[in-house]
């Protein structure tokens, strides 16, 4: 992980200020203003530009550090002190949360069921190649959801760190019930680090020395240095027990105890490479652990990806800030309430498109699924689908998408195309669009 740019370090608490700044905030007048603050849970950067007519910054700083403090929850791991604040806006994104992405319900009443596979196929693969493409990858999301679809061999290192986060969240979603252990984090690293490292006995290993930093990748400054190599396994143990843990007093809320641990995970920097990649594949197996089945069919590192250097300042918010963790916590509460209602659109565009098949459907019995073939034949001609791309797509076995391709080549609507002495592709029949019309009419 690079973080971009360098922040400006918060000022310390003065004697000389705690009398003004404890008026500050006793008084009913600037209450709105707090509140404006808590929501956002800004760092000094922004409250010092906040501070009203006669206060100096320095006051408005401290009386919001004081006010944080009166609920701060204090976590520990090893000799590390961390803490963090539940603000009334984070209860509200909770909330929200609690009613949406979980209950026993599951996602039939969002996603209907004959629909989980498509959707669900679609969303792990835009978590895979986002999340990919926050470590580097290059690749563009096209070539990267057609190499998944076609279960290509992966060609470089970027297709190939595509392809073991694609892996990796379908082995977690397989795995969610279980326990964290080290053992299990250093297999999901794995899978993560798969053919991706200078060295693969550094795949599913701790890093063994401290040799490692976050660097500014503009000024070259080193802006967070990770724990000791000797002490990262008393570290991830008490991670794993933190994570396990159901009876932890005071009570943390499941998602913000996902965050926390995607963030210590980060802090740590446990492994040579891969460490941005396996936190934020633990958040997603945390909330699932816990019931949040929507998290499934969020693609939450998109959104991140989308707003990267808010997510690199949200760390160093908390380094610089005294460990307070809310920075972090905020961010990715807003993330999450980004992705629910990308979800929500691309729901009703999946919604209108469907809509659209239908005009596909009113002949010769031709199912939903074979509507959707021939959109896709109909927007993209020179399109060569094979039998196995057709069972990904949709997902299906291999021998009822043959059936489907094969009910489209008795139409006369497709034709088979030899790709090799084993495949067949299929292609748009000549005559496809008279072809079509004429049915449509029928």
């Amino acid at each position: 992980m690079l973080f971009r740019s360098m922040i400006e370090s918060p000022p310390k608490f003065s004697e000389a200020n705690e009398q003004e700044s404890i008026k500050l905030l006793v008084n009913p007048m600037y209450g709105d203003l707090f509140a404006k603050i808590d929501d956002g849970y800004y760092y000094w950067d922004k409250v010092k530009y906040m501070v009203p007519s006669g206060i100096l910054p320095e006051v408005l700083w401290q009386a919001v550090k004081f006010k944080r403090r009166l609920n701060v929850i204090n976590l520990k791991f090893g000799k590390l002190q961390f803490h963090f604040t539940i603000t009334s806006k984070m209860q509200q994104l909770l909330h929200e949360f609690d009613m949406n992405f979980g209950g026993s319900l599951g996602a039939g009443g969002i996603i209907p069921e004959k629909d989980h596979k498509v959707y669900l196929l679609s969303s792990i693969m835009e978590e895979a190649i986002a999340s990919s493409q926050m470590e580097g990858a290059s690749t563009t999301r096209k070539v990267a959801k057609e190499m998944l679809r076609k279960q290509a061999k992966p060609i470089n290192k970027s297709q190939q760190m595509i392809v073991n986060n694609y892996a990796t969240i379908q082995y977690l979603v397989a795995h969610k019930d279980e326990r964290f252990s080290l053992e299990a984090l250093l297999n999901i690293h794995r899978l993560i680090a798969k053919e991706t490292l200078n060295d693969s006995s550094d795949e599913g290993a701790l890093r063994k020395d401290d040799k490692i930093c976050v660097m500014n990748d503009i000024t070259g400054e080193i802006v967070h240095t990770p724990p000791f190599a000797a002490d990262l396994k008393g570290l991830l143990t008490d991670l794993c027990d933190f994570a396990n843990d159901d009876k932890n007093e005071p009570f943390i809320h499941p998602i913000i105890k996902g965050i926390i641990i995607h963030f210590m995970l980060a802090y740590f920097h446990p492994f040579v490479d891969g460490n941005g990649r396996t936190s934020r594949s633990l958040i997603y197996w945390y909330l699932l652990k816990k019931g949040y089945w929507l998290t499934e069919f969020l693609s939450i590192s998109r959104v991140i990806y989308k707003s990267k250097n808010q997510y690199e300042k949200s760390f160093l918010y908390v380094e610089q800030d005294e460990l307070d963790l809310s920075y972090f916590i905020v961010y990715h509460l807003q993330a999450m309430k980004k992705a629910y209602e990308a979800l929500q659109v691309y729901l009703r565009k999946k919604m209108k498109e469907r809509e659209e098949y239908y005009q596909f459907r009113g002949f010769s019995n031709i199912n939903e699924r074979q509507g959707q073939i021939l959109k896709i034949f109909s927007e993209k001609p020179k399109t060569i689908l094979t039998a196995k791309e057709v069972s990904i797509r949709f997902p299906i076995t291999i021998r009822t998408a043959r059936t489907d391709l094969q009910h489209l080549v008795e139409l006369k609507l497709l034709a088979k195309a030899p790709i090799n002495k084993r495949m067949v592709g299929y292609i748009r029949a000549e005559g496809f669009e008279d072809i079509l019309k004429e049915l449509t009419n029928l």
